[in-house]
């Protein structure tokens, strides 16, 4: 991926430019089958959302009072030289803008609320339900869309919540409302305010066709952005050691001012329309002005009702331009929800039977029966597997890169489910036991070491919080990592950093044994967890393997067969089928696959011994020098 880095679009990273990227669309005005489900995650604060359509009426009544109230005080009170009535509209209008201010705190602050509670519901049940989903999942669907539907598609659901619930009814009824005052204060100027609504109609859509493609390319260049971007941090050491700095700028330099210019002209769409709005909305006064001021002089028309109708006019326009904006939120809203229910509707490919049992603590007999596997249908990776491990054996899985090796104890952990026949531990068929009871009694050291942020405590107790300061001390000195870890400023308490970034990588893989260890697991798994070591520190895991593995059931993946030539069984894996079992000494005199991948793996052995010793010297010569 790295190498792809600033040479260009790749079809692998930028997600965004693709036309059919569901990312990439805008979505439908409505849904009712999104809606729908969107609602029932609004049922638990159906009390506060009430309550805030009840201060939206008062708030928009308050709002539609005032400029009745400045018609009295012209008409009732300054015409007819009423100096009470004057002073007591003076009040009302004061009274009524209060409580308009007051119940709009009120609504905005009860809709943030009811907005902030709902994001929180969404992101925790997001996350729950991605923890419970299987490895399968995760094969097909990018990390950076999972973080864009908890992250960007949640906070949509936000501003929806928060500003378009109410925000659409209380523009429909402050709309009516106008309306229904505007007819009630004189019908011929209501009619001639209402003969530019044909211009707005037509603007609008205009508008809308032209936003709707103008927010797309916006969208595109944004994630065009964002995966150049990633791509560039994620392979900086690929970019620094090629010098491709000043190459990679250029190139996201460019993808920025795509993003520029798009949202430039999303910016000068806006600048048009709304100004648009307030031009037609300008027309319709001075039409009123026009008429209506004629209607005064000639005494068919009272000031108080022509100032009236003026104040009408000039709020008739907010909400419908309010509304032409919620059409927006209401898009981005229905896509957002689309993509968070398909997220949530995903169901993991490894259900619990509904008969499953909690696993008893185990001793470790594993046998794996007649087993067939294949990520995809009609493709198998493994093919009829048949193997017997008593409890308290080490087991060495060896081959060709891709034979089938991880795929075998990712079935074991099952993370992946068996196609045909089974596998059992002390008779219990893994697939009727409760995920979590088996997991609990199994441990798993990975090839790539992943240390989460936090100190080096805190990752060797990972596996059992409950753990004392002294245990996380004693599993350290079983394994090894003690000695380095005792070397460091703040000792155990050393911050990680993001994915263990502070330590080195065998200082990594000590101290996920020692994690591993901590967890006490009757099952162990090492996938390669030896082949990103130096010598040095191979020796030390040599030694700590030996107390970590014995009185337990191993299952041990190796790059470097030196490693597990005490193994009680070792078994060649090719093609996903067993070639040859049977211990170290046993299958070098067959002289068969392990003898050739052995004496292949003993020469690569020890010329990089050679080598290392080599730069030692070297290095011991340059001290003295």
């Amino acid at each position: 991926m790295a190498m792809r880095t600033g040479a260009g679009p790749s079809t692998g990273s930028g997600r965004g430019n693709s036309a059919t990227d569901p990312d990439d669309i805008i979505g439908k005005a409505y849904d009712p089958r999104v809606m729908g489900r969107l609602l029932e995650y609004l049922k638990p604060y159906r009390k506060q959302v009430a309550f805030a359509f009840v201060v939206m009426i008062v708030r928009a009544v308050s709002g539609l009072a005032g400029p009745t109230i400045i018609r009295l005080a012209i008409d009732e009170g300054m015409a007819k030289g009423n100096t009470a009535l004057l002073g007591q509209m003076v009040v009302a209008y004061l009274l009524a803008s209060g409580l308009n201010w007051v119940t709009n705190f009120t609504q905005i602050y009860t809709m943030a609320w009811v907005g902030q509670t709902l994001i929180y519901t969404f992101r925790t049940r997001l996350f729950e339900h991605l923890q419970k989903l299987t490895l399968s999942f995760y094969d097909h669907y990018e990390v950076g869309r999972i973080i864009s539907r908890v992250i960007g598609d949640v906070g949509v659901m936000q501003e929806f919540v928060t500003w378009a619930v109410v925000g659409v009814f209380s523009d429909i009824f402050v709309l009516v409302g106008i309306i229904v005052a505007m007819l009630s204060l004189n019908v011929p100027l209501s009619l001639l305010t209402f003969t530019v609504l044909p211009l707005m109609v037509i603007v609008t859509a205009i508008w809308r066709r032209r936003a709707r493609e103008t927010y797309r390319q916006v969208r595109r260049k944004i994630a065009a952005v964002n995966a150049n971007l990633n791509e560039n941090i994620t392979g900086v050491r690929v970019v620094q050691s090629f010098s491709r700095e000043g190459v990679n700028a250029a190139y996201f330099d460019r993808l920025n001012r795509e993003h520029l210019d798009a949202n430039m002209d999303a910016a000068r769409l806006s600048s048009l329309f709304f100004p648009a709005i307030d031009i037609i909305g300008s027309l319709a006064t001075a039409l009123v002005v026009g008429f209506g001021g004629v209607a005064v002089l000639e005494g068919g028309l009272t000031a108080g009702v022509l100032v009236a109708m003026v104040l009408y006019v000039d709020r008739f326009f907010d909400p419908i331009r309010d509304l032409t904006q919620r059409y927006n939120t209401l898009q981005a809203t229905m896509a957002s929800g689309e993509r968070i229910i398909e997220l949530l509707d995903t169901e993991p490919d490894i259900l619990e039977a509904p008969d499953a049992i909690e696993l008893p603590p185990i001793v470790g007999h594993v046998k794996v029966d007649h087993v067939t596997f294949g990520y995809s249908d009609g493709v198998n990776v493994l093919h009829d597997i048949n193997l017997d491990v008593p409890a308290g054996q080490t087991v060495a899985f060896v081959g060709e890169t891709g034979a089938g090796k991880s795929s075998l104890v990712a079935l074991l952990s099952r993370f992946y489910e068996v196609k045909k026949g089974a596998i059992t531990i002390d008779g219990y068929d893994i697939r009727k036991v409760k995920r979590e009871s088996l997991r609990r009694q199994m441990g798993v050291v990975l090839q790539a070491t992943f240390l989460f942020s936090g100190t080096i405590k805190d990752n060797i107790r990972y596996g059992r919080l409950t753990a004392t300061d002294e245990e996380v001390t004693r599993a350290a000195q079983t394994v090894g990592a003690h000695e380095f870890i005792a070397t460091l400023a703040k000792g155990y308490d050393t911050p990680v950093g993001e994915g263990g970034v502070t330590l080195s990588v065998g200082q990594r893989q000590l101290v996920s044994f020692a994690r591993a260890l901590l967890a006490d697991p009757r099952i162990l798994i090492l996938d390669e967890a030896t082949s990103s070591i130096d010598t040095h520190t191979e020796q030390i895991i040599q030694r700590a393997l030996e107390r970590l593995l014995k009185g337990r059931t191993a299952f041990v993946i190796a790059h470097r067969l030196s490693t597990i030539t005490k193994a009680d069984q070792i078994v060649v894996v090719s093609d996903g089928r067993i070639a040859e079992r049977g211990s170290h000494q046993q299958l070098l005199a067959r002289q068969g696959m392990y003898y050739d991948l052995y004496t292949m793996s003993f020469r690569r052995e020890q010329r990089e011994k050679a080598l290392a010793e080599l730069a030692e010297g070297r290095e011991g010569v340059g001290s003295r020098g």
